[in-house]
């Protein structure tokens, strides 16, 4: 179905508080909405920060992971680098979130990477696509809205890995970048929007070792009649502006000229609404089945500041399993 099609469902069974599932694409081109009673585990398995149909699987699985990676060449990665550093330095951007898709193969099928991860959001669809993300786009609680926009990444190997990512002039710039247009976006549908907590570490578990990334929370009130609106409250957010960049339309246009590949569903959005909250994820950490085999999407933040291979080290990093 379309986003508008998907924003109006959403509107009427929130109203009618009819518990959902609900999956929108980057470019808002195509979109599930599910009541969680008609949901075929044979097709869809979702665990939403802990509300999931996967009781049945078998939680003894395991094997171990194998996966080797084939990135796009730097030449290739280098020429779409220096189509968005030129847009930030004319000033057309302050931040650009660059995705590339990564050739993988693994003794392991999407299923089965789905039931070994572990993530606060996981989807598995018709065994096209597999996404473990630890990003939180939106949290709907008791009339408040919340959001944890990511932007940070370093190996928890490194000599005071947290000091050295918290000291970074070039992180500290991007992710007050986000953090700015994340309050702009919550005004748009909510009141009294502030930061409640900037720049907070977690911990992720990957097959590579440790990794630390950097969140902030920002919230706002709604207003008494949310419930109604919730699909349009979605809508007016998306896409999340830390997998895209600011300004947000303009970045958008650049993200299309310099990108070789389709996004579909990655950085797209993905939740579950209970009747009462809603929870959601950035639909970040992405393996796709294709044609042409397996594909890691993955990239990050481009600033006027930013080195080519450091950015191009740092999508590679990005291509895990979130498991060891």
């Amino acid at each position: 179905m379309t986003l508008q099609q998907a924003v109006k469902k959403m509107n009427i069974w929130g109203q009618e508080k009819v518990p959902f599932f609900f999956m929108i694409d980057f470019y808002g081109k195509e979109a599930e909405v599910l009541p969680l009673s008609v949901i075929n585990s044979a097709n869809l398995l979702y665990n939403i920060n802990g509300i999931n149909n996967t009781e049945y699987l078998d939680k003894s699985f395991y094997k171990k992971p194998e996966l080797n990676i084939s990135p796009v060449d730097f030449d290739t990665y280098l020429q779409a680098f220096k189509h968005v550093k030129k847009n930030l330095l004319l000033g057309n951007s302050f931040l650009v979130n660059l995705t590339f898709p990564t050739k993988i193969s693994t003794n392991l099928s999407l299923l089965e990477i789905f039931k070994m991860s572990k993530a606060k959001y996981k989807v598995w669809f018709k065994n096209q696509f597999v996404v473990f993300s630890p990003e939180t786009f939106v949290r709907i609680e008791h009339g408040k809205i919340y959001s944890n926009p990511m932007k940070g990444t370093i190996s928890a190997e490194i000599h005071n890995a947290e000091q050295v990512i918290i000291n970074d002039q070039k992180e500290m710039a991007e992710h007050t970048t986000i953090v700015d247009l994340i309050r702009n976006d919550l005004s748009m549908v909510a009141s009294n929007v502030k930061v409640d907590s900037f720049r907070y570490i977690d911990t992720l578990e990957t097959n590579k070792g440790d990794i630390l990334q950097v969140s902030s929370q920002i919230s706002g009130n709604l207003p008494s009649d949310y419930p109604e609106k919730i699909g349009s409250i979605i809508g007016k957010l998306l896409p999340a502006g830390s997998i895209s960049g600011a300004p947000k339309k303009k970045t958008l246009e650049i993200i299309k000229e310099a990108e070789i590949y389709d996004r579909g569903f990655y950085t797209g959005t993905c939740g579950i609404f209970d009747g009462q909250h809603l929870d959601s994820a950035v639909m970040i950490r992405f393996i796709e089945q294709t044609d042409n085999g397996l594909i890691f999407k993955s990239g990050g933040g481009i600033t006027a500041f930013s080195n080519p291979q450091s950015e191009y080290e740092e999508l590679i990093k990005k291509v895990y399993f979130p498991f060891s």
